[in-house]
């Protein structure tokens, strides 16, 4: 499987985009992200392709949420 790659124009727009993929894993799984990345990092699931993409998009999703706010606290 080959990876693709996608430039946002803002880190707001990466965030968005983000969190829609964590919406879609949250839906099918019927389990919270912040639940599901807790088991995950304890070990308690299984190391499957989609685990680890999830995994991978909620830190994602975390350095970017955190990269905004501090944004927003500088501004301010």
């Amino acid at each position: 499987m080959q990876k693709q790659t996608i430039e946002y124009t803002s880190p707001l727009d990466a965030l968005v985009a983000v969190a829609k993929r964590l919406s879609i894993y949250e839906s099918g799984q019927q389990l919270s992200s912040e639940d599901f990345f807790n088991q995950y990092s304890q070990g308690q699931l299984s190391d499957e392709a989609l685990y680890v993409e999830w995994a991978n998009d909620y830190r994602n999703y975390l350095a970017l949420r955190q990269d905004l706010e501090e944004r927003l606290a500088d501004a301010a």
